[in-house]
């Protein structure tokens, strides 16, 4: 089957599902904030398989990610709001529209990309340089795209190693928040220092060309990798990794780390 034949396969598989009489009844329960986490965590599986390089596991997961489109997009026909051939068409459209150099041989100025989705926030009446940053975003992601947004406007450090200063500042701050015997911690305050701390992280990634989510969960990869690799060293040296005291737990990531980087 071609992929129209399968996109009419799949619709009428999700009308089926949520028919009211002879449907699923957990699919006839679910609505658009219901069915909302499970399309991040479909987006966060993609993610995940496209850093292992994954392609045998990857078709499966962006299957699993349309579905949600197709799930929310058959909630609202349900409703009368729109269907999938609105979505389709949206996006579709959009693209048509970002790129006039591809689709209608008209150059493009610099600026252009931006220019336009500016105009699509006035045309959704929404206004200001950081309308449109999802709330729900991660919030390193969100803090990398307020920034860029705020950056376009003017508001910006010139360079990295500002960043740097401004983050040795930071780190500062919240060193002089740490409880001491003559100064209890205040968490609020702990708190507020050290989200000072990782939105200026954000900004230095933006700065460096880096995606900070990306930086993130590639150091969470080298971390899972390395501490499983400590505990099967471990397990082979006949010893049980939690009972390990520091200094020999800290003896196995070095050689862990040093393995890695021969």
């Amino acid at each position: 089957m071609n992929a129209e034949d399968e996109t009419r396969r799949l619709l009428a598989i999700m009308a089926a599902l949520r028919d009211p009489v002879t449907g699923c009844p957990w699919d006839q329960q679910q609505d658009f904030a219901s069915i909302a986490p499970y399309t991040i965590e479909e987006a966060y599986e993609v993610a995940d398989a496209i850093a292992r390089e994954d392609f045998t596991a990857l078709p499966d997961e962006l299957g699993d990610l349309l579905l949600q489109v197709v799930y929310h997009a058959r909630l609202a026909e349900e409703r009368g709001l729109f269907g999938y051939a609105d979505v389709a068409r949206c996006i579709a459209d959009k693209m048509v529209r970002r790129h006039p150099h591809v689709f209608k041989d008209e150059a493009v100025a610099p600026g252009f990309w931006e220019a336009g989705k500016a105009a699509e926030r006035r045309r959704r009446q929404v206004s200001g340089a950081l309308a449109g940053v999802a709330a729900t975003l991660p919030a390193l992601a969100r803090a990398g795209k307020l920034s860029a947004r705020a950056a376009r406007v003017g508001f910006d450090w010139p360079d990295a190693p500002r960043v740097l200063d401004k983050l040795d500042e930071e780190v500062a701050e919240l060193r002089a928040e740490l409880p001491q015997a003559d100064h209890p911690s205040d968490p609020a305050r702990l708190a507020d220092e050290l989200g000072d701390i990782l939105f200026t992280v954000a900004n230095l990634a933006r700065k460096l060309g880096l995606e900070p989510e990306a930086c993130l969960r590639q150091a969470n990869l080298k971390f899972s990798r390395r501490f499983e690799a400590m505990e099967r060293a471990a397990e082979a040296a006949g010893s049980s990794f939690s009972e390990l005291d520091l200094d020999a737990m800290e003896r196995l990531w070095r050689d862990v780390k040093h393995e890695e980087d021969r």
